[in-house]
């Protein structure tokens, strides 16, 4: 029988999750953790697809039990690779059609028992979407370019709190350096699908703090839903001295291929200007981290704050940080989380 998507997510903590959909259905976007058995490879898809078009459901079938045929053998050895001791598995196709349900009997034939996922691919994709207008106690960690956030936000979760981290799972820092170091980014549908992943083992009574993004992480964006809730969020502004910031900014570019850091700051040439850009690359030549950073602080401080006037400004909690000290500034947003709760809950 076939299982909710909350069945499904739940059985899938314990039991590996097959992907019988095309490989580039799965290179597109999948549930973290599937593996990928295709029924179809990309081209017997479309061959499939358009035998059904021209001919129907009769014919396309017929064509597709004639590719799929040679590979049952196949389909069965690499499932039981998989639970080679428990013998179950979860299966899961586009709609939760005949893909999977033609896959799940041929394993649960072979003795391995297969459970198919009601409405396939596109009903988790429904439940992804919608779980993100769940309303939650967001808080965000706002800060200028340079303050340490990354690193503030991994102490707030080693001192307890619950945390999401998007340009982790964006791999992307948010600005025109922010994909130095990084893995490629997925497309935007795999890092929602990477969020929801995190959303939805968090408790959902508890505070989740993210940190302050645009709308876009590089190339991925934030889903509408979240995104609306952290712009309604509290904020906490940390604010850092910028000496301190460009401090930080050298450490973590230090040593960095300079052909990347070029092609980053010649990126923004039109936003930082003309001479700036020029002062910046001259720098970079030279090994000036320390100007580089200063220059190109000018233009991001700028669209920071910018950003930051856009939310309403009730929301918004200043907090000074002097000093490069992530630890010490989780401790004090922690306080004033909690002063923040204590508050909401007096009136």
């Amino acid at each position: 029988m076939p299982l909710s998507v909350d069945e499904f997510l739940k059985k899938a903590q314990t039991l590996p999750i097959i992907d019988v959909r095309s490989p580039g259905e799965y290179a597109h976007a999948h549930l973290p953790g599937a593996v990928n058995i295709p029924l179809f490879d990309n081209e017997e898809r479309a061959l499939v697809g358009t035998k059904y078009k021209q001919a129907g459901k009769d014919a396309a079938v017929l064509l597709g039990l004639d590719y799929v045929g040679p590979k049952m053998s196949g389909f069965v050895r690499k499932a039981r690779k998989l639970n080679p001791t428990g013998k179950e598995v979860l299966v899961h196709c586009w709609r939760g059609g005949m893909r999977s349900g033609s896959f799940s009997w041929l394993l649960n034939t072979a003795g391995i028992r297969a459970h198919t996922l009601e409405g396939g691919y596109k009903a988790y994709r429904n439940t992804v979407l919608a779980a993100f207008a769940e309303p939650r106690q967001l808080l965000i960690l706002g800060g200028k370019t340079g303050s340490g956030k990354t690193d503030i936000l991994k102490q707030l979760a080693a001192q307890g709190e619950q945390i999401i981290d998007l340009e982790a799972l964006a791999n992307h820092k948010g600005s025109s350096y922010g994909s130095i170091g990084q893995e490629p980014q997925t497309s935007t549908e795999q890092f929602e699908n990477r969020v929801f992943e995190h959303w939805r083992a968090l408790d959902p009574t508890r505070r989740i703090w993210l940190e302050d993004e645009s709308r876009n992480i590089g190339t991925c964006f934030i889903p509408m839903a979240l995104w609306l809730q952290m712009r309604a969020a509290p904020v906490a502004f940390v604010d850092v001295p910028k000496p301190v910031r460009i401090e930080r900014l050298v450490r973590e570019y230090t040593g960095i291929d300079h052909s990347l850091l070029v092609e980053a700051t010649d990126r923004i040439r039109k936003r930082l200007g003309g001479k700036a850009t020029q002062d910046a690359l001259e720098a970079l030549a030279q090994n000036d981290y320390a100007t580089v950073a200063d220059l190109t602080l000018h233009y991001y401080d700028k669209a920071y704050l910018h950003g930051l006037g856009g939310r309403d400004p009730q929301t918004v909690s200043a907090i000074p940080v002097p000093h490069d000290h992530p630890a010490e500034t989780a401790r004090q947003l922690i306080a004033w989380a909690d002063t923040l709760a204590v508050t909401s809950s007096s009136q």
